[in-house]
C-alpha cells in the first residue's frame, strides 16, 4: 500500500507521536509498504528529505499558534500522489483536520490515532478546547473511517473520542535496543555515582505537566544515597533547577541534558528505578515507561487513565498519587529497599513488552486496520 502518515511534527523534532510516527513508518517499509511523512516546516529543517529511510515531505505553515501548526497546504501536498490510505496523528491537532478534510473529498480511506487531548494552561484555554472539540475535532472524527487510541481507559474517558467505536493498538518499543543487559556503568562513572549508591530515573520532555516539580521534591523523603537523574530539555527547565536549589536538593539531582538516543539504553541501564510522574491528560500512554520496562527497570507511574493501563500494579511496578511527592517517594522506597520484588517487577515487565508492545506486534496490527478499513 502507498501510505500517508501525517505528524504536525517530525523528527528532529522530539515527542512521544513523532517517536511514534517514525518506528511505525520504519517498520511499515519493513514491512513492504511506500510510506511518505507530511509534516511541518520548521526553520532548522528542509522541505524535503528522506530520515532512516522513510520519505519526509515538510510543509510552511500559515503560523503556528499555541504550539499548533497551522498546514493550509497539506492538501496541495497530498494531491501530488495517490495513496491508498492516509493516517493522521493527533494531537497537535489543525493537520489532521485539514488532512480528513482531503481524504474525505478524495474518497481515500483516513485513519486517525487520537494520542492526548488538548490543554492549554491558560485563562481562556479551557474554553478553546471546549470550542475545538465540538467544531473541528468533531468534524475530524466523523469524517475518519477507522479511529486508534492507545488504551482503553483513555479512549473511555476522552470527550472526543469515547463516543467512537475506537480500536486499541498500543505503543510500543524496540525491545532489541532497550534490554536488560545494557551497560550503565560510564553513566554513573560520566555522573559521580558510586556502586552503593541507587539511581531514579527519568527521561523525556521537560514540560510541566510531567509532573517533575513532585518527582524532584520526593527526593527530600529518601536517603541521601539515593540520587536523581533527570534527563532532557524543555521550557520547565530552569523553573525546575529553582526547584531543586529551594529544597537544597543540587547535590542529589543529575540534569544530563538531552540525551542522545544511542546513549539512552545505557541511562536505563544506569537506574535502579524509572518514575513518570505525569500529572495531565497531554500524557495518555508513557512510552519511555515501555523503554524502562524492556530494560527489566521496575517502574513507578502516576495513577492516571492510559498511564496506569500499561502495568500491572505490584507485577510490572507500582502506581503513586499524582502531584504527591510523599507518596512517590513511598513507591520508590518499596522498590529500593526489596531488591527481590524489584528484580521480579524488572523481569515481568520484559515480558509483558515482549508479549504486547514490540514493534513487530504493533505494526502488524495497524496493517490489518489498514487492510480492513482500505477493503472495507
Amino acid at each position: 500500500m502507498k501510505i500517508a502518515q501525517i505528524s504536525p511534527y517530525f523528527y528532529p523534532h522530539l515527542g512521544g507521536v513523532e517517536s511514534h510516527v517514525l518506528e511505525l513508518s520504519k517498520h511499515l517499509k519493513k514491512r513492504g509498504h511506500d510510506i511518505t511523512v507530511f509534516t511541518t516546516l520548521l526553520d532548522d529543517t528542509v522541505d524535503s528529505e528522506v530520515v532512516e529511510g522513510i520519505k519526509v515531505k515538510r510543509i510552511k505553515p500559515l503560523t503556528i499558534l499555541f504550539s499548533t501548526p497551522i498546514n493550509l497546504n497539506i492538501a496541495r501536498a497530498l494531491e501530488d500522489e495517490e495513496f491508498d490510505i492516509i493516517h493522521g496523528h493527533s494531537p497537535p491537532p489543525l493537520s489532521c483536520f485539514f488532512a480528513a478534510k482531503y481524504s474525505h473529498k478524495a474518497d481515500i480511506p483516513f485513519a486517525l490515532t487520537y494520542h492526548c487531548d488538548l490543554e492549554l494552561p491558560f485563562l481562556f484555554g479551557p474554553l478553546m478546547v471546549q470550542i475545538y472539540q465540538r467544531t473541528l475535532a468533531t468534524y475530524t472524527v466523523k469524517k475518519s473511517q477507522g479511529i486508534i487510541t492507545t488504551t482503553d481507559t483513555y479512549g473511555a474517558t476522552s470527550r472526543t473520542v469515547w463516543q467512537e467505536d475506537a480500536r486499541v493498538i498500543p505503543n510500543a518499543v524496540d525491545a532489541h535496543t532497550f534490554n536488560p543487559h545494557n551497560d550503565g556503568s560510564g553513566v554513573r562513572k560520566k555522573h559521580g555515582i558510586a556502586d552503593r549508591e541507587k539511581v531514579v530515573l527519568y527521561v523525556g520532555r521537560i514540560v510541566y505537566h510531567k509532573g517533575l516539580q513532585y518527582l524532584v521534591e520526593s527526593a527530600r523523603y529518601l536517603d541521601k544515597g539515593v540520587k536523581y537523574i533527570i534527563g532532557g530539555s524543555g521550557d520547565y527547565m530552569e523553573e525546575l533547577k529553582n526547584t531543586v536549589e529551594r529544597f537544597g536538593l543540587e547535590d542529589r539531582v543529575i540534569f544530563p541534558g538531552r540525551i542522545p538516543n544511542d546513549e539512552l539504553p545505557q541511562y536505563y541501564g544506569a537506574s535502579d528505578v524509572f518514575v513518570l510522574p505525569s500529572v495531565s491528560r497531554l500524557e495518555a500512554f508513557g512510552i519511555v515507561a515501555l523503554e524502562a520496562m524492556a530494560s527489566e527497570v521496575p517502574v513507578v507511574v502516576s495513577d492516571i487513565p492510559g498511564v496506569r493501563e500499561v502495568i500491572i500494579e505490584g507485577r510490572h511496578g507500582l502506581l503513586a498519587e499524582p502531584m504527591k511527592a510523599i507518596d512517590i517517594a513511598g513507591k520508590v522506597r518499596t522498590i529500593l529497599e526489596n531488591p527481590g520484588l524489584a528484580k521480579r517487577m524488572g523481569r515481568a515487565g520484559r515480558e509483558v513488552v515482549l508479549e504486547r508492545y514490540t514493534w513487530d506486534i504493533v505494526a502488524e496490527q495497524i496493517e490489518e486496520f489498514y487492510f480492513e478499513l482500505v477493503n472495507s
